[in-house]
């Protein structure tokens, strides 16, 4: 399958400023997603100028920026200085909070405001009943299925991928999102399943020039590389 002909979204999922702007101008990717552990991960000091220098910086795509207190007092406040960014911009909101409770009343008021939601860090197809459930009509929102965890958890996560990218069709304005994306064959699994979006890191955006290469050819790349490699070492397994 060539890259061109899958109908999902990519989008970049990250928190490094230099590498969104640089897999922006590639012009490849649809969206961006970032979250507080990749914020952390990227050295993030001061979350709305980076916001700010985001959504400056890309002005014409979706970008998600996730909530980081746990109350949902706290979380509402933050939200609605998140959708103030940009028009562009969905507030991301966890399923739960760090206690295990709903975020559901929060994500109707939200929504009722007209605020564009993403709703995260989702493990079951009641999780997605319930947030497409909650979105106001007219609004639009995700939800991100958090696919590549359940995996790493002996799951296959295709059949439930199936079924919430259903779910979520039947509310207009509602996208569903492979989230947690492993390896590059994930989008293809994605596209399938007839997912609207994954999230994909630029670690593995960089291997999508891969996509329909021809495996022979693959092959001597490959034994290639590990040559040059075992030159570059210095080695002698014969005395």
């Amino acid at each position: 399958m060539r890259y061109e002909d899958l109908k999902i979204a990519v989008f970049a999922d990250g928190a490094d400023i230099d590498g969104m702007k640089a897999e922006y101008k590639k012009g490849v990717v649809k969206g961006f997603t970032t979250n507080p552990s990749l914020m952390k991960k990227a050295g993030v000091s001061d979350y709305v100028s980076f916001s700010r220098e985001v959504v400056k910086e890309i002005s014409d795509l979706p970008l998600s920026f996730e909530v980081f207190a746990d109350d949902f007092e706290t979380m509402e406040k933050e939200a609605k200085v998140i959708a103030a960014l940009g028009g562009n911009v969905y507030v991301k909101i966890p399923i739960t909070n760090t206690i295990g409770e709903s975020s559901i009343p929060l994500i109707q008021r939200l929504s009722a405001d007209g605020i564009k939601i993403n709703v995260t860090a989702v493990f079951t197809l009641e999780q997605v009943r319930q947030a497409v459930d909650a979105f106001a009509v007219g609004t639009q929102n995700i939800v991100s299925v958090f696919a590549g965890r359940i995996m790493d958890a002996g799951v296959d996560a295709e059949p439930m991928m199936r079924e919430a990218s259903k779910i979520c069709k039947k509310k207009a304005g509602t996208q569903s999102l492979w989230a947690s994306c492993r390896e590059v064959f994930n989008i293809i699994q994605a596209d399938r399943c007839g997912v609207d979006i994954i999230t994909v890191t630029n670690d593995l955006l960089a291997k999508i020039p891969n996509f329909g290469k021809d495996l022979a050819q693959f092959s001597l790349e490959t034994v290639q590389m590990f040559a040059r490699d075992g030159e570059s070492l210095g080695f002698s397994i014969l005395e």
